[in-house]
């Protein structure tokens, strides 16, 4: 499934001409230099083709053949490669001349009854070459161990572009004489056709954590993965054409630029999307453009609004194509994501849908994880809930890399599928909140979230319902427990205001919301005193707060309990987050109230 969809987007590129895409049998790859050659394969000259329009020069990437997979074994590219097998030459090597001595025995095989001048002027160069030629002022150090191609005279084309070049790779393709070789003919398992098997597929590259020279998502390398003594592509025969269309796109998606948005990191997976829209190419765009926007919101303040519109609607059952009719709500969405297991990939989810259907569940996401007040600009993604589950440094931002991996895939997974989200995403969450005493309002968001989906889709730990803002007329022992928390802290602030050092949230916010038995009834008697110092400086604040205490403390069961569940104290942190808000709230208001006063006295004067 996987497999057949990336070839049918690779077909889909392959018809736009999209840029970066290379048809069948080609790749693009990073080349620095180019050598003139004349037709009677004498050097004319040494181009440097590179790019210098930045500050260092960057070799420009041109659809050459596809090279072969290269691990320790030597295995020349066709018509280009690397100097140390181009000229027997190199830095690094201490193989060259193998190496060398490979290139020049293929293309003497491959070339040896063409009748095109820029084949036969590059046979030519090989039979006059020797490694002792390399020598200035043609060619230079900087050379060593870039990629070189060649060019006749003073066309301007290159000579793996020439006609003729390219029906001889055709037919060696065709043949499997070029590269690792082939497997027999099979049944294809991406097309169902019969078809020459690829013995080897092509390395994936662009995958965080993966091997610098690219990691395969297809390989058998021991006997303990092969059956029936098949042998290596054998065990899963997948054509030689479907193999290259695979890896190609695969490549292409997990491209490293500024303008590609369909690739995303989310801890150690690497995501990639796609579309596939049965009407227009621009349906499938616009699609893409609008889930990357999903997964990652605009800077843009409008975008982030229309973006926000579009989702609000969604969570109140408004159909998409009404919110942007721009959209193809039908348009089929694919979502990949990759993880690196040594020199393998392994696979870490893999959802297929509707763009309405993903948008409905990101939709519902966010829809989840509302709090109010509301702690954030855009809608919370994968990024920041996972984020928030991270210690907070001193001094630094937390990053989603230090967070566990299984956990930011388990969450990913449960976003994209509108499923549960881990439980072990409470878990950490109410740890952080307790080890470092940071409730964040997303990591309060967090909290809801998970209680809230957990009992939307059938697993209740509580008869209510998990509050958006504060709910005053709840009776569940956690969130009231997390409420009078807060009360009381309020209260230690206002009495002393700056010149407590330590809150009793810094000191007892993991004790209290673990066994409030143990802590309650110490910070009830102590609250007794700050009580007592704002009787005589704002008895009306006294009052109230007395009153807001004996309000929750009558909501409780006769005695506190001894200890809370993971999920209770998932509550509390809610509990705690909506009560202390609510006094920020009323202290801003204040504020204004007295500012405004202020400045009507001034202008009466």
């Amino acid at each position: 499934m996987i497999l057949q969809a990336l070839v049918r987007n690779y077909q889909r590129l392959i018809e736009r001409r999209a840029e970066g895409i290379a048809p069948y049998g080609y790749s693009p790859e990073k080349i620095s230099y180019e050598i003139v050659l004349a037709a009677d394969g004498a050097v004319l000259a040494v181009n440097d083709i590179r790019d210098t329009t930045g500050k260092k020069p960057q070799p420009r990437v041109l659809q050459v053949p596809q090279p072969p997979k290269r691990a320790s074994n030597i295995a020349p590219c066709f018509l280009w490669d690397k100097t140390s097998y181009v000229l027997g030459v190199s830095a690094t090597s201490k193989r060259t001349d193998k190496e060398h001595e490979a290139f020049k025995e293929l293309h003497e095989n491959a070339l040896a009854s063409e009748k095109d001048e820029g084949l036969k002027a590059l046979l030519a160069f090989l039979q006059r070459w020797s490694p002792e030629q390399f020598q200035a002022p043609l060619f230079s150090a900087d050379m060593l161990d870039t990629n070189l191609v060649f060019r006749l005279g003073d066309e301007h084309r290159h000579l793996h572009e020439r006609e003729a070049a390219q029906a001889l790779r055709a037919r060696l393709l065709g043949s499997g004489e070029e590269g690792a070789g082939a497997a027999a003919e099979a049944i294809c398992l991406v097309s169902g056709e019969s078809a020459v098997i690829a013995r080897l597929h092509q390395a994936i590259r662009g995958v965080n954590g993966a091997q610098s020279s690219g990691a395969s998502l297809v390989s058998f390398n021991l006997d303990a993965f092969t059956s029936y003594c098949k042998s290596q592509g054998d065990n899963a025969p997948v054509s030689e054409q479907a193999a290259f269309a695979y890896t190609s796109v695969l490549n292409y998606l997990l491209r490293r630029s500024a303008d590609n948005r369909q690739r995303l990191q989310v801890g150690d997976t690497t995501v990639v999307f796609w579309a596939e829209a049965a009407g227009s190419e621009a349906d499938a765009q616009a699609a893409e453009n609008f889930l990357a926007s999903l997964f990652v919101p605009p800077d843009d303040d409008s975008e982030a609004e229309r973006l926000r519109v579009v989702l609000d609607g969604l969570g109140k059952g408004r159909p998409l194509a009404e919110l942007d009719p721009g959209l193809a709500p039908g348009t089929r969405m694919y979502v990949l994501g990759l993880a690196p297991n040594a020199s393998r990939l392994s696979v870490r989810y893999w959802q297929v849908d509707t763009l309405e259907v993903f948008a409905k569940r990101l939709a519902q996401h966010a829809q989840d994880l509302r709090i109010e007040p509301l702690p954030w600009r855009v809608e919370p993604t994968a990024y920041s809930v996972v984020r928030a589950t991270v210690p907070n440094r001193e001094g630094a931002k937390p990053k989603v890399d230090d967070a566990f991996d299984n956990l930011v895939g388990e969450t990913m997974r449960a976003i994209l599928s509108g499923g549960l989200y881990p439980r072990s995403l409470l878990a950490n969450t109410v740890m952080r909140i307790r080890s470092d005493g940071n409730l964040s309002g997303m990591r309060a968001a967090i909290c809801k979230g998970v209680l809230a989906r957990e009992r939307r889709l059938g697993i209740r730990t509580s008869d209510e319902e998990i509050p958006v803002s504060l709910n005053k007329q709840s009776t569940q022992p956690g969130y009231l427990l997390g409420r009078l928390f807060a009360v009381l802290e309020y209260a230690q602030r206002s009495a002393l205001g700056g010149q407590v050092n330590a809150t009793i949230r810094d000191r007892y916010y993991g004790a209290a919301s673990a066994t409030p038995a143990a802590i309650f009834p110490v910070l009830l008697r102590n609250t007794q005193n700050h009580l007592g110092k704002l009787r005589k400086e704002r008895p009306g604040q006294a009052v109230t707060l007395e009153k807001e205490i004996r309000e929750i403390v009558e909501g409780l069961p006769d005695r506190f309990p001894r200890s809370l569940k993971i999920e209770d104290q998932g509550r509390f942190a809610i509990g705690y987050y909506h009560q202390s808000q609510a006094h920020f709230t009323k202290r801003d208001a204040a504020g204004d109230a007295a500012e405004h006063t202020a400045i009507e006295t001034e202008g009466a004067i």
